[in-house]
């Protein structure tokens, strides 16, 4: 995740102001002046983390605190409020008129942020809540984007309307609607054009077609991994087009994640989603408090169910859940487990969502996603009764299987000893997490998540 290494020194500080009884005002602010340099280095902006530093400081620094039971506790509490205040404090739904009108959304943002995936994405996301989208192909100038458009809307089900590259984008937006009035199609979404930077050209034309059509929304799409020129980027297109919300692509990726804190506090427009992945389904609402508690290393038990809710398959959970409280656990589940893991985000984001879970957890009990085509292959080089009885294991069948999957043996050692380690930590999570597990909607989280 983009904040993974912002979120270990945070928690690195934390650990220090926790294991002192008392606190002074030297020691608060000696830790403001570590998270300052922590939040500078995440590529947050200097005006936004001095500002921040400022109202923590105040808070930190006041008479409840010091003279609290639990100081430390007290710190990360008001870091925790102040970092979910600088990133929106509520979470921002897109605006959407009743069904009988139709909703058009213009989305913009400059080239290779991921716009016209994140346009699929979003239409995936409505047609999920019973609206009927209608994507619009308004780029008319870069190679390949209609198509693109096209088979994104051909995976998510929703139809796409293009009128060639040879259009003025105003009409096309303007035929586009008057097609969705004609087809019942309730929900409009401008896919238009980007370019490599912010030019007079494209803003005109983004201008032409906020003066011309009645927009219910006007959504930007930054990529995090260019840091804070998103966020000048994000202020750029405000002053002069206007936006009503943003979506942050990229922060499943090496990034810094700082124009995800950056964003709000500048253009003072709200993050509506993140793209966390390449994937169609890759895309989370927002929500301030639930990324900071993940930023301070205090999980995210809401959005890990959610996840969870979505990629497993509530019989087969149960059923799984069952064998495992009896040890027969298998490769063949283990295989399947891994398959959910991956549907869910991978294994270095769930890990981030749960509370004092993470820390404990070494990366390399569980593969990770490159690693699991090589696991099927292994797994399925082994014979039905040894995916089916593990402990049937020994040198000789390894030999076999290596061989059979085209892999050197300590590759099958490996996945026998994650294996292993995987089906004790399964095991022993319910009593780790609480015993029985946490209840949404009648849902029950597998292995008490």
């Amino acid at each position: 995740m983009a904040f993974e290494s912002l979120s270990d020194k945070l928690q690195n500080i934390f650990k220090n102001l926790k294991s002192k009884g008392r606190l002074t005002e030297e020691d608060v602010k000696l830790a403001l002046k570590e998270v300052k340099i922590a939040l500078l280095e995440a590529d947050v902006n200097f005006k936004v983390v001095k500002n921040f530093i400022k109202k923590v400081n105040e808070r930190a620094v006041g008479q409840d605190v010091m003279t609290s039971l639990t100081p430390g506790q007290m710190v990360i509490k008001i870091v925790n409020e102040e970092l979910t205040d600088l990133m929106g404090s509520e979470t921002t739904e897109l605006k959407l008129l009743p069904d009988n009108e139709v909703t058009v959304i213009m989305m913009m943002g400059l080239q290779g942020a991921g716009k016209t995936t994140t346009t699929a994405k979003i239409a995936g996301k409505l047609k999920a809540k019973g609206k009927k989208p209608l994507l619009a192909a308004c780029d008319v100038y870069r190679p390949a984007a209609i198509e693109q458009l096209k088979i994104n809307g051909d995976k998510q089900q929703v139809p796409v309307f293009s009128m060639g590259d040879r259009q003025r984008p105003l009409n096309i937006a303007k035929a586009a609607i008057e097609h969705a009035k004609k087809n019942g199609n309730n929900v409009v979404i401008l896919d238009t054009a980007g370019r490599l930077h912010v030019d007079e050209d494209m803003m005109n034309e983004l201008v032409e077609i906020r003066d011309n059509i009645e927009l219910t929304q006007t959504v930007l799409v930054v990529d995090a991994m260019t840091g804070q020129d998103a966020v000048n980027v994000a202020k750029e297109f405000h002053e002069k087009i206007g936006i009503d919300g943003i979506i942050v692509t990229k922060l499943d990726g090496d990034t810094r994640g700082g124009a995800a804190l950056s964003i709000k506090a500048v253009t003072g427009k709200p993050i509506l989603y993140i793209g966390m992945g390449e994937k169609l389904s890759d895309l989370e609402q927002f929500y301030p408090d639930r990324m900071a508690s993940r930023i301070l290393g205090m999980g995210d038990v809401l959005s890990l169910i959610e996840k969870a809710e979505q990629a497993i398959d509530e019989d087969k959970a149960k059923e799984m859940e069952q064998r495992l409280r009896k040890a027969q656990f298998t490769f063949d589940d283990y295989l399947e487990y891994m398959g959910q893991i991956k549907n869910m985000g991978g294994l270095s984001s769930l890990l981030s969502m749960i509370p004092g879970v993470g820390g404990q957890i070494k990366e390399d009990m569980l593969p990770d996603d490159k690693q699991l085509g090589k696991i099927e292959a292994i797994i399925y080089s082994m014979t039905r009764a040894e995916r089916g009885n593990p402990d049937l294991m020994n040198p000789s069948r390894k030999q076999r299987i290596a061989k059979g999957a085209g892999v050197d043996i300590s590759e099958v050692n490996k996945l026998v000893k994650q294996f292993e380690q995987a089906r004790k930590m399964m095991k022993n999570m319910p009593g780790m997490m609480g015993g029985k597990g946490k209840r949404r909607g009648g849902f029950k989280m597998p292995f008490g998540f």
